[in-house]
Order: structure tokens, then C-alpha cells, then sequence
């Protein structure tokens, strides 16, 4: 089987320790899992899924086809570490959004047909029923809201990490970054983010900053490490760990916070079921076992919510 076009920042950092840079240690508590293998820039593997019970309140919320099929198609986006990412074997995904919707099946009873899609094709496809659900760290914007339904699991957002050298300070606003480039994903709240307030360099009498964006995650970082782009804007869980696993680059800042969630088609039936899945999954304790694995403990949620507004 050929490997995916998002390959694993896995194996992207052991190529990087070959041709680029040795890896880095992580210091301090580990970012990307608590596991030992996880600070040698392996994934962590404890199995915090597979004890979560059926809970009969949340799967009562369910509609009565669904109990009866017992399985949903759910779409999942794979790109890095500790969101989504492949195994070594380039083909077992892997990651944070994969053990939450794991987990929320089992609450409610329910299997999973995964199937995985490049992050910019998911959301029209609930659209089309071609799924029932998708995962991508998908941040809950209010533009998104007007045609998708979300359930909230984790609290993500914005962020940006330079190489060590950069003179680049903590940006608070987009037009400190004129005249730089600045690497992306493509089909991601950043470029959209980045793309809208281009213009305001040239207002501010600035040379716009250039956004190159690209479709494999590994490639942002060899931009950023090769000397192609100045600032990587991405996910802030994502930016932390990259960062202790590659030497030469620091994290810059958080620039916006976003909620995370599970999509669905507006008006989907399933949404609160779900909803009572997540909370059910803070309750019992996994929530907070999978937030330790991956890391990312700054993104615990209270509760989880239907489609809350756009954190402003």
C-alpha cells in the first residue's frame, strides 16, 4: 500500500534528524504524551480507549436507526502529531481526535467506518451524507456554523513558531508579519485567516507578507527549516510539540483560541448524543486520560457544547 500524502511528522522528524537536524528531546512534562517512547520522538501508546463502557442514557439519544445499524461513517483528517497522525506503518492512524472519537463511539454503543480524507474535503462531504461525522481539529468559526453542526471536545486554535534565530517577536497583530512568509495548510482557518488580512499591510504603507501553503504538514517544516518561510502559523497543541521535536525552531506564541468538535450536516440528529458522550467521557475520567496521553491538558474543555459562537 502506497503511504499517504499526510505522512507522519513521525517519520518526517526522523528523515529531518538525517538531512536537516538531529531531534530534540522534549524538556520539561512531555507535549506530544506522557509515555517515555513519546520524548523519543515516538508516539505515546497507552490504551486509553478500549476499557470505555456503554453508557444507555447517551445511546438513548441516539435515533432509533442508528442503535439498530450500530455504526456510523465517520471521516477523519490525518496530518500531525498530536491531533492526527499515521503510525510508523504509514497507514494505522493515530492521535488525540482519533482516541476521542473512539471513545464517544464506545459511550454510545457504536462502531466506527473510518475512512480518512484530506482535511478541505471533509466538511462539504457531510453536506453530501457521503459521512456521518468528521474529525480534523476542526475549530468552531461562525462562518463554519452557518452550514455544519459541531460538538465540542477539546480547545485548540491559532498559533506560530519561527526557527531560534528569528528576531520575530510574540505577534498580537497580523501585520507584524509583512513582508515575511509565512507557511501554512492548505484548506485551514489560517490560510482563510492569513488570506483576509493580507490587505492590511499595504494599508498600513507595509509590504505584504507572502502565504505559501501546503497540502503535506511535513513540508511546512522543511520550509520553516530550510530557510523558504520565516513563520509557520498552525495549530498551538500542534506548533508545541513540533517544536520539541526538532531542533532549531522555537514556538512563537498563541494568537487565537478556538473550540474543537466533531462535525456534522446542519441539523443532524446526532449532535446530542454525542454531546452527552463527551461529558459522559469527563465524567469517568477518560477525557482527562487522553488529554495527559497526547499532551495537551491546556485544552481540556468544562463541558462540552452544540455549535457555541466563535471565541472572540
Amino acid at each position: 500500500m502506497s503511504r499517504p500524502r499526510h505522512t507522519a511528522l513521525f517519520a518526517f522528524i526522523t528523515v529531518a534528524a538525517l538531512t536537516l537536524t538531529a531531534c530534540a528531546e522534549p524538556t520539561g512534562a512531555a507535549v506530544g504524551g506522557s509515555d517515555e517512547t513519546a520524548a523519543k520522538g515516538r508516539p505515546p501508546t497507552t490504551d486509553v480507549v478500549s476499557k470505555v463502557r456503554k453508557d444507555e442514557a447517551a445511546a438513548a439519544l441516539l435515533p432509533a436507526k442508528v442503535r439498530e445499524a450500530g455504526t456510523l461513517r465517520i471521516a477523519s483528517s490525518v496530518g500531525t502529531p498530536p491531533g492526527a497522525f499515521y503510525l510508523e506503518d504509514g497507514s494505522t492512524p493515530a492521535g488525540a481526535d482519533i482516541d476521542f472519537a473512539d471513545a464517544a463511539a464506545r459511550v454510545l454503543g457504536l462502531k466506527l467506518d473510518r475512512e480518512v480524507a484530506s482535511f478541505e474535503a471533509i466538511l462539504p462531504a457531510l453536506g453530501s451524507g457521503k459521512y456521518d461525522l468528521g474529525t480534523g481539529n476542526f475549530g468552531v468559526t461562525d462562518e463554519r456554523r452557518r452550514t455544519i453542526d459541531f460538538v465540542t471536545y477539546i480547545n485548540d486554535g491559532q498559533g506560530f513558531a519561527v526557527r531560534e534565530d528569528s528576531t520575530l517577536g510574540k505577534v498580537t497583530d497580523l501585520t507584524q508579519l509583512c513582508g515575511l512568509t509565512v507557511a501554512t495548510s492548505a484548506g485551514t482557518t489560517f490560510e482563510v485567516t492569513l488570506q483576509e488580512n493580507r490587505s492590511r499591510c499595504a494599508r498600513a504603507g507595509k509590504k505584504p507578507y507572502e502565504v505559501k501553503t501546503y497540502a503535506d504538514q511535513a513540508a511546512v517544516w522543511i520550509s520553516l527549516q530550510q530557510g523558504r518561510s520565516d513563520v509557520v502559523m498552525s495549530t498551538i497543541n500542534g506548533l508545541r510539540y513540533a517544536v520539541t521535536q526538532q531542533e532549531g525552531l522555537r514556538f512563537l506564541n498563541e494568537f487565537k483560541r478556538l473550540d474543537v468538535g466533531f462535525a456534522f450536516k446542519k441539523g443532524t440528529p446526532l449532535a446530542p448524543a454525542f454531546r452527552a458522550a463527551v461529558n459522559r467521557l469527563k465524567e469517568d475520567g477518560t477525557y482527562e486520560r487522553i488529554l495527559k496521553k497526547w499532551g495537551t491538558a491546556k485544552s481540556a474543555i468544562e463541558t462540552s457544547e452544540i455549535s457555541p459562537p466563535e471565541i472572540t
